[in-house]
């Protein structure tokens, strides 16, 4: 089956060969076995970086190897318990990266699967969405505009079907399909008009074809080499913080020089000094941070994905806490996304559709009966009297709507419950036919031709031919569309010529329906005289009504755009739907007021760039907008040097999603094309997931911030603390031993913990933040040097406080030096939480991996110092509970004078 050569077979025997049913697929059981023979549809990943490289790297810094040969040195000179010791701690540093890579990998590679394609196939005659990856041969694949093609096809049905194919034959334009020829065996690629291949996308038109390849079977399995890609960029963040590290360790080798010739030339042995002074370098830089800060943004997507929010680019996080303006669609986004008919009006009656959803309960009647009728039995018969004589046309508009239409639903009586799938739009249609009994899924017609929907037309169009014979075109779309193709109008069962009155009132029912926020369609007809020419042509319709949809806003959505507004971010709503519906839903949420007015696609039109940008920021509301305004939009929006957020779904969105800051595209609804230039997908298509996207964002980017400041004010404090000593003459207050221990102690799970803090609630009543904004501001630099004094000064004073005029008094004091530094530092963790907020208010344990952190770390330090034998390796003295009593008052006292000065911060009063 490898070199099946399907587009040199007629289509009924690759059905047998495939041994699949045209209508009705695979079963579910031959589909799962088939699963089993031919594997899942992927091409073979690229290999990875082996395990031993993965750990390799941990020890290729320059610091790590000056740190490696001084414990060489030491072995060498004799200090064997030094250079295992320091080895060890090494080995254990370089563990601890790898696992924090490690676990930062396998959580982007999990997200990354949430967004893996999905496919349509008919199976034991369901049309079902299931993994790309779960496709095999013999499927019926559906294909429609803006899907990526998954596996190669041989189609069996097509309607205006054209592919973009440049990435396998390298063909830029658009190349139509046909599936009724078979061609020589010797066909190019580039030539098999018959055929479908996975890689490619699906520019316009609809089809169904026969699975014939899958994974490495396919044509752009046969290349896959060239698509294998294993080069990860780093993040802006991760980039500012690699130069960041840089600058540190400049600065850190200079300071440690400094103090490696202070301690040289008062006596200090050369091998200790240089060992110390290794020792410090290795403390004094966070070369763990890149890892963590990965750490850090994985978990964000994590919690963005349990939020329905899933993430496709990882500096798309950062990006997200800038975000100042959220341009989003209406339908599903802001509203409900499950339509329901709620008012029809043809030949100048209402009729008013009880009932909602999708289920069938619910019935069509008359919505206005004529005033004063003689006799109260009159009223009844005025009624039944309107009806008849509109029946037949309520019906055929129905019919209509039922039959133009791409979306499957049934009602199982037994269960209660509908089962669909389709556009919310079309669904709803099914259902108000089905309400009239006018869903007759016995009758048996042909479809001939269909002129898909886009949103630069405004409508579709289908040709079927009925049982006797009888071609004809069904369309539905904008009434103002619709309204101008038609030139005749069907009313009372009889068709005549489309007068101006017509036309008028069409226009005023038009916008009555739409100021009630309903979506308003068109539904029109033609017979086809002269055969297949005609299939293309949608002009000479005849008018049959409108049908008013309903689709409510999602409860979440007013409560979400008031949470936009309170950040600072401005909601502004662009939709394809007519200017009263989508002022009446913007008013509703919040996002426009009594005194807004929509901009439509044809006052932009008329616009130019520059004005638009001049006046863009006074517009809340766009209303009948084309892919090319939402692009205008957004570049207008950019311009003003707003961070913008722009959502879509269908392959017109797609230029707008990848030109904004943001691109956000349905889940539920959204094309595979709109998906592959989107930084995020939603996976419930709905308005308030965006902002809590945004709120994970800011809440992400704020603990990274308070990691580092963790980081790098307990590496300052070390310095200091070492540096200050020299000065004053003191003898090496800690060893390298236990300035390694200390950095392997607090660099590790306390400061990962503090990624895991809950994002704090006043993230969202502050405004977005500046993308230039500097990353280590002055006024941060200061503070996490203010607190680098405070825990260097608490080391000085313990130190200080136990004489050190002899290598026991020094033994011991260096022991309490060492305690001291090392609790001070997994203490201020805990102040770190916050840069505002105190630990009562922010709640001891709501960060429950922190508190198990400290207490694990105090533990363990505890332990190492108490146990004879590690106590020894660490060049340290068992400690007497008053000595311990002290060391933990005096850790205590940065985290204290931290927590104390937010608190008198929260009294004073506002400026």
């Amino acid at each position: 089956m490898n070199n099946f050569k399907g587009h040199s077979i007629a289509i009924d025997a690759i059905a047998e060969e495939w041994n699949t049913h045209l209508e009705r697929g695979l079963e579910q059981v031959e589909a799962s076995r088939r699963l089993e023979e031919f594997g899942r549809n992927k091409l073979e990943e690229a290999k990875g970086v082996p395990l031993w490289r993965k750990i390799a790297a941990q020890f290729q810094s320059l610091i790590v190897g000056l740190l490696i040969v001084s414990a060489v040195l030491a072995g060498v000179l004799g200090e064997w318990i030094d250079a295992v010791v320091i080895l060890t701690i090494v080995v254990l540093n370089g563990v601890l990266g790898f696992l924090q890579e490690d676990r930062a990998e396998r959580a982007l590679n999990a997200l990354r699967k949430l967004a893996s394609p999905m496919a349509r196939v008919q199976r034991a005659g369901h049309l079902r969405m299931l993994p790309a990856e779960e496709l095999v041969p013999g499927d019926l694949l559906v294909l429609e505009s803006g899907d990526h093609v998954p596996a190669d096809a041989r189609l069996f049905t097509s309607f205006g079907l054209q592919l973009l194919e440049a990435s396998l034959t390298g063909e830029s334009t658009a190349v139509e399909k046909s599936h009724a020829i078979t061609l020589p065996v010797e066909t190019s690629l580039g030539d098999r008009m018959n055929m479908v291949h996975a890689g490619t996308t699906v520019a316009a038109g609809k089809g169904l074809g026969i699975v014939t390849a899958t994974g490495m079977r396919t044509e752009i399995g046969s290349i896959a080499g060239l698509l294998q890609r294993t080069i990860s960029e780093p993040t802006p963040l991760q980039r500012r913080l690699a130069e960041l590290g840089r600058v540190m360790v400049g600065g850190c080798l200079a300071i440690v020089t400094v103090i490696f010739l202070l301690q040289w030339w008062r006596g200090g042995a050369l091998l200790e000094t240089f060992l110390t002074s290794i020792s410090l370098a290795v403390a004094a830089v966070p070369e763990g941070l890149p890892a963590v800060v990965t750490i850090t943004l994985a978990i964000g997507l994590g919690r963005m994905a349990r939020k329905n929010a899933i993430i496709r680019k990882l500096p798309s996080v950062e990006t997200l806490g800038c975000v100042s303006v959220i341009c989003t669609d209406k339908t599903g986004t802001l509203t409900s996304n499950q339509m329901t008919v709620t008012e029809i009006r043809l030949g100048g009656t209402e009729f008013s559709v009880t009932g909602s959803g999708y289920t069938p309960q619910g019935k069509i009647v008359l919505k206005h009966v004529p005033a004063s009728p003689k006799e109260p039995g009159d009223k009844l018969s005025a009624i039944q009297d309107q009806m008849n004589h509109f029946k037949g046309d309520l019906e055929w508009l129905l019919r209509v709507g039922a039959i133009c239409n791409n979306a499957r639903w049934n009602w199982d009586d037994q269960q209660h419950a509908a089962e669909y799938h389709g556009d919310p739009t079309e669904i709803a249609l099914l259902v108000a036919a089905a309400k009239q009994h006018s869903l007759n899924t016995s009758l048996e017609i042909r479809l001939l031709h269909e002129n898909p929907f886009d949103s630069d037309r405004k409508m579709m169009s289908q040709v079927y031919e009925f049982p006797d014979g009888t071609q004809m075109l069904l369309a539905k779309g904008a009434p103002e569309v619709i309204g101008v193709r038609s030139v005749r109008i069907r009313e009372r069962g009889i068709e005549r010529g489309m007068q101006k009155s017509d036309r008028d009132r069409m226009v005023t029912d038009n916008s009555a329906m739409a100021g009630k926020a309903l979506r308003v369609l068109a539904l029109a007809c033609r017979t086809i005289d002269s055969g297949a020419e005609e299939y293309k042509q949608e002009d000479g319709l005849t008018f049959l009504g409108l049908v008013g949809l309903i689709d409510p806003p999602r409860p979440e959505a007013k409560t979400a755009v008031s949470k936009c507004i309170l950040a600072g971010i401005r909601p502004v709503l662009i939709t394809g739907d007519h200017p009263d519906t989508a002022l009446a839903v913007a008013r509703e949420v919040g996002i426009a007021d009594e005194t807004t007015c929509a901009v439509t696609g044809d006052t932009l039109q008329n616009m130019d760039d520059e004005q638009l940008v001049a006046h863009v920021q006074e517009i809340s509301v766009f209303a009948r907008v084309s892919a090319e305004h939402k692009l205008r939009i957004v570049h207008a929006w950019r311009s003003q040097g707003h961070i913008v957020a722009m959502t879509g779904d269908g392959v017109n969105d797609a230029p707008a999603v990848r030109a904004a800051d943001i691109g956000i595209v349905m889940g539920i609804a959204g094309t595979d094309v709109a998906k592959e230039s989107a930084d995020m997908i939603l996976a419930d298509d709905n308005f308030a997931t965006i902002v809590n996207a945004i709120e994970e964002g800011r809440g992400t980017y704020e603990n990274i911030l308070k990691f580092l400041h963790y980081l790098l004010a307990c590496n300052v404090s070390e310095v200091l603390f070492m540096f200050v000593s020299s000065l004053i003459g003191w003898p090496v207050p800690l060893v390298p031993i236990q300035i390694l221990w200390i950095n392997l102690v607090t660099d590790g799970i306390p400061a990962l913990s503090l990624a895991m803090e809950p994002i704090e609630k006043h993230l969202m009543l502050q405004p977005p933040r500046s993308p230039g904004e500097s990353f280590l501001p002055w006024s941060r630099m200061l503070k996490i040097l203010y607190h680098g004094i405070l825990m260097a000064g608490v080391a000085l004073v313990a130190f200080a406080l136990f004489p050190h005029s002899n290598e026991e008094e020094l033994f011991k004091a260096r022991t309490i030096a060492f305690c001291t530094i090392a609790l001070t530092q997994v203490f201020m963790s805990m102040g770190c939480r916050s840069f505002s907020k105190t630990m009562p208010q922010l709640g001891p344990f709501s960060n429950p991996q922190l508190v198990l952190a400290l207490l694990g770390s105090v533990i363990i330090q505890i332990a190492v110092v108490s146990i004879p034998w590690t106590a020894k390796l660490l060049s340290a003295s068992p400690l007497s509970w008053t000595d311990w009593t002290i060391v933990i008052g005096i850790a205590l006292v940065p985290v204290t004078v931290i927590e104390v000065t937010k608190l008198f911060q929260l009294s004073q009063p506002a400026e």
